[in-house]
C-alpha cells in the first residue's frame, strides 16, 4: 500500500450529511471480481446531475481532498466505498464524523479519513467555494490542514495515522512476522509430520480450469454431443410420426 505522510491537492466541498454506502457506489457495481478500477461507479446517480460538484471542470477528475457532511459512510459495510474514493484519486476524505466500519475500511485501503469539528468543515466549505479548484494540503506528521492561510488540526487514531505513514495493509502486517510464521511452520512439520503441510498460496502451481461437463471435448464432439447426433439423425431418418391421444390417455410413436 502506498504511504501517506503529506498530501496537496485539489479540495472537493460535498455540502452533504449522512452520505451513505450505497450513494457511494451503487450495488449493482458490487458484481464486479476486481478489488480497482470502481471510479466511475463513484457517486454513480448524483454524477447524472450535470450540477453535481465532480461535474464542474474545476473538480472533474482533479479531486484528491473530499470535504464532507457528518456520518460519511453510514450503510453498508462494503468496502467497495473505499475502493471507489481511492480509484477517483481520492487520498482523504475531511468529515465531523465517519460510520465505524467505513472509517476501519479506510485505514485498511491507503485512504485517510480525518476528523474535524462541524465548525472546520463550513469554514473550509467557504474557502473552497470562494476558489474552486483551489489545493489543500493534509499532513499526517502535523494532524492538520491548511487551506490558503488557514491553518486547522484534524483528529485521526494513533493506530491509522502508523498504518498510513508506513503504508501497510492488512497483508503487510502480516508479513511483518513472516520469520514467525516460518519458524512455526518449521517447528510443525517437524513436530507433527502426520498432518498436511501448509503451502503458502504464493508457491501454488496455476492449474488450468476445465468444464465439468466435457473436459475434453470442449468444441462438442463429446459423447454427450455423438449421442444427440445419433437421435436426431434416427428421427431425421424415420420420419417419427408422434401423435398422443389426451382423451383415451394413448402414446403412439
Amino acid at each position: 500500500m502506498e504511504k501517506l505522510t503529506t498530501l496537496t491537492g485539489v479540495g472537493v466541498p460535498l455540502r452533504r450529511s449522512n452520505v451513505d454506502t450505497d450513494q457511494i457506489i451503487p450495488a449493482v457495481f458490487l458484481k464486479r471480481v476486481t478489488k480497482s478500477g470502481f471510479d466511475d461507479a463513484l457517486f454513480y446517480a448524483w454524477r447524472r446531475d450535470p450540477n453535481f460538484v465532480l461535474n464542474k471542470p474545476e473538480y472533474a477528475g482533479k479531486g484528491q481532498i473530499l470535504v464532507a457532511g457528518p456520518e460519511f459512510g453510514i450503510g453498508s459495510s462494503r468496502e467497495h466505498a473505499v475502493w471507489a474514493l481511492h480509484d477517483y484519486g481520492f487520498r482523504v476524505v475531511i468529515a465531523p464524523s465517519f460510520a465505524d466500519i467505513f472509517y476501519g475500511n479506510t485505514a485498511k485501503n491507503g485512504v485517510l479519513a480525518a476528523i474535524m469539528p462541524q465548525e472546520s468543515v463550513e469554514l473550509l466549505w467557504k474557502l473552497l467555494e470562494e476558489e474552486p479548484g483551489r489545493e489543500m494540503t493534509v499532513s499526517l506528521e502535523t494532524r492538520t490542514v491548511t487551506c490558503g492561510d488557514v491553518t486547522l488540526p484534524f483528529e485521526v487514531n494513533d493506530y491509522v495515522r502508523w498504518r498510513l505513514m508506513n503504508g501497510y495493509d492488512d497483508i503487510d502486517l502480516t508479513l511483518q512476522h513472516e520469520d514467525d510464521i516460518a519458524a512455526y511452520e518449521k517447528m510443525r512439520a517437524e513436530k507433527f509430520p502426520f498432518k498436511p503441510k501448509t503451502i503458502p498460496a504464493k508457491h501454488w502451481a496455476e492449474e488450468r480450469i476445465e468444464s465439468a461437463r466435457e473436459p475434453e471435448d470442449a468444441d462438442w464432439t463429446g459423447p454427450l454431443a455423438l449421442c444427440l447426433i445419433e437421435i436426431i439423425g434416427s428421427l431425421a431418418s424415420h420420419q417419427t410420426e408422434v401423435s398422443l391421444a389426451l382423451a383415451s390417455e394413448t402414446f403412439y410413436v
